[in-house]
Parts: C-alpha cells; sequence; structure tokens
C-alpha cells in the first residue's frame, strides 16, 4: 500500500517539534509561535526575562502588560508563552464533539495547532502547580467564533486537570504594568552603565549610602539622587538608576498601582537588608 503523503500543515509541525517550539520549561522553553512568524499583527514584543532568562515573545500589547505583571509576582516561577496545545488531534476531537469548526489556516484551510497566550507555573506554599491563561480585550468576547474558540481551549485544559482562564483589560492593571516596565531593565545592576567599571564592594557600600537616603526622606528621588551623584562624583542619573534597581529587586517598596513621579516625594519601604546574604549583584 501506497504511503500517505502529509499535508502541509503535518509537515509544518513536525518541523517546529524538532526546532523545540513548545517544548522545554525555564531558559530552555521555545513558543510555539514567534513575533517573526506573525509580521502582520504589527504588534509583537520581544523582552529577556528575569524568572526564565530567556528572551519572550509577545504578539499584543496586552500580552506583554500581563507578562510584566507576572514578572513581578512572588509566587510566579515560570512563564511559558505562546504555548501549544498538541496533539492537534486532541482540538480537532474536542471541536468535533462541539460541534464547532476547527481553526484553519485562511491559506490551506487545513486544521492549525491552538495555543494558549500563557502557561504559567506558580509555587504555591512549595507545591508547583500550572494554570493556563488567555489574554483577550473584552469586546472581543462578544464575538461568537471567539467564544467557540476559547470552548475548544478550555475543554482541552480541562482534560489536563489545568485551570484555565481569561485576563481581559479589567484584570491587567494598565499603571501596574507600565511602572514596572520602567523598572524592569534595571534588575542586573552589573548592566548600568555607570556603574560597570566599578569594584563590586564599592558598588555595594553606593547602595547602602543610596537606600540610608531614601528611606524617610522628606525630598524628591530626583533630588535625592542628584545630591548623591554629586557627593559621590558618579554619573548623572545614576541614583535614579540605582532606585529602579532597588525596586525591581525588592528590596525597597513603592506603591507601583500609583503613577510616580521621580520629581516628586515618594514613600519608600524598606523590604530587607540589601546586603543580608540574599541580594547578589552579578
Amino acid at each position: 500500500m501506497a504511503k500517505r503523503k502529509r499535508s502541509l500543515t503535518e509537515s509544518k509541525i513536525e518541523k517546529l517539534i524538532k526546532e523545540g517550539r513548545g517544548k522545554g520549561i525555564g531558559d530552555e522553553y521555545q513558543p510555539w509561535i514567534l513575533v517573526q512568524d506573525v509580521p502582520s499583527l504589527g504588534r509583537g514584543t520581544r523582552l529577556n526575562g528575569i524568572k526564565t532568562n530567556r528572551q519572550h515573545e509577545f504578539l499584543s500589547d496586552m500580552e506583554r502588560d500581563y507578562f510584566y505583571i507576572l514578572e513581578y509576582s512572588n509566587n510566579v516561577v515560570d512563564i511559558r508563552e505562546q504555548f501549544p496545545l498538541l496533539p492537534l488531534e486532541e482540538t480537532i476531537l474536542i471541536a468535533k464533539e462541539l460541534g464547532i469548526n476547527h481553526p484553519t489556516d485562511p491559506k490551506t484551510k487545513e486544521p492549525i495547532v491552538m495555543t494558549t497566550d500563557f502557561l504559567v507555573t506558580l509555587n504555591e506554599n512549595g507545591k508547583y502547580i500550572d494554570v493556563a491563561r488567555t489574554i483577550k480585550s473584552q469586546d472581543d468576547l462578544m464575538n461568537k467564533r471567539t467564544l467557540d474558540k476559547f470552548e475548544i481551549e478550555r475543554r482541552y485544559w480541562e482534560k489536563q486537570d489545568i485551570d484555565w482562564g481569561i485576563a481581559t483589560e479589567k484584570e491587567i492593571d494598565k499603571v501596574l504594568a507600565q511602572n514596572i516596565s520602567y523598572i524592569h531593565s534595571y534588575y542586573n545592576i552589573e548592566e548600568i552603565d555607570s556603574l560597570y567599571e566599578l569594584d563590586i564592594n564599592y558598588i555595594e557600600d553606593l547602595v547602602s549610602e543610596y537606600t540610608r537616603r531614601i528611606i524617610d526622606s522628606k525630598y524628591s528621588i530626583r533630588e535625592i539622587s542628584s545630591e548623591f551623584d554629586k557627593d559621590l562624583f558618579l554619573e548623572k542619573g545614576t541614583g535614579i538608576s540605582l532606585f529602579k534597581h532597588l525596586i525591581i529587586r525588592k528590596i525597597i517598596e513603592i506603591d507601583l498601582y500609583k503613577e510616580f513621579d521621580i520629581n516628586q516625594k515618594i514613600e519608600v519601604n524598606l523590604l530587607r537588608k540589601q546586603l543580608d546574604g540574599e541580594w547578589n549583584i552579578s
């Protein structure tokens, strides 16, 4: 009997699986869809992850904002975006059971692999659990076809015994996400240009001094930082960079649910001593 010729979809799936797409955890995970795969969307973003130490791929601004919030969350330990619902036969069967048309390639009309925007691993009191989250605007939830596809997705994760849900703009605090975006790239202190060539022990002393100055101060962050830079003969902007570093490292805390203005006095709380053995600048 002649061997059945594989469809274009089957060939593509096999190729992506061989590339490692949709596999791995942490820094080894590769999203099923990359920004370059869908250039027509125009809203793609790539960001380096703190928790995963890898490049993340987002297809919308809402996905990017949701990611920032996940990054700052204490109980999130892994973030896998554009996660494939495999095997394809599973979602095809679910669609058939529901009497719903399975998503297809607009050109070939063949079924495509569905994806969930985020598969997130949480640490709940020492127990690791996965939750699946789809990101969609509330307006899109009025579309019957969108809801049909979500029902396929929901049933798929139900069979995996994994909690699935939809996050809309109501669940994604825009101010919080924006504030985290301001500080996200300051996690690694060695990447602050003005500190690059300084001795590690000296940097630790600088951080201690700067932290001391901003706790219970009546001055604005800009005023404190400017004086700090002048007093210690540092490049302009170093103090503000340290301020962002201390927040993203959770050494200090400010109210990230309010827009913060470094030209104003900001209430700063010390969460932990930066030199208590937990903090590592490398």
